[in-house]
C-alpha cells in the first residue's frame, strides 16, 4: 500500500507533482475502481492535457469533447466515461490523475 500525499478535503491532491501511477491506484481504489488499459488511456490524456494547457478539462462536457476528439465517438461520449470514472467522470478522472479539480464541476 502506498502512502497517500496531502490531498484536500475532496480527495485532490495538493502538490500535482507528488503524484505517481501507485497513488492514482490508491485514489481509484477509494472508489472502488480497478485500472485497468481502458483508464489509464483516459488518465494518460489529462495529464497530457494539463501539461500542453497548464488547466484540467474545466467541465465535464468539454472533458468529454476533448476526449472524443482525441480518440473518436466510442470513447468521446458520456456513457463510456461515466462507466470508467462514475459519478462526475471528469471530477473523478482528474482526482485520480492527481491533476486539479475542473473548475465548473459540481
Amino acid at each position: 500500500m502506498t502512502t497517500l500525499p496531502l490531498r484536500n478535503n475532496e480527495g485532490f491532491l495538493e502538490d500535482a507533482g507528488s503524484w505517481t501511477p501507485e497513488v492514482a491506484q490508491e485514489i481509484a481504489a477509494e472508489d472502488s475502481i480497478q485500472l485497468n488499459e481502458n483508464h489509464w488511456e483516459i488518465i494518460d490524456f489529462l495529464r497530457e492535457f494539463y501539461k500542453q494547457h497548464e488547466m484540467s478539462p474545466p467541465s465535464n462536457r468539454l472533458f468529454v469533447k476533448a476526449v472524443k476528439e482525441a480518440f473518436g465517438d466510442d470513447k468521446g461520449n458520456s456513457i463510456y466515461l461515466m462507466q470508467l470514472f462514475p459519478g462526475t467522470p471528469a471530477k473523478t478522472a482528474c482526482r485520480i490523475a492527481g491533476l486539479p479539480r475542473p473548475t465548473n464541476c459540481l
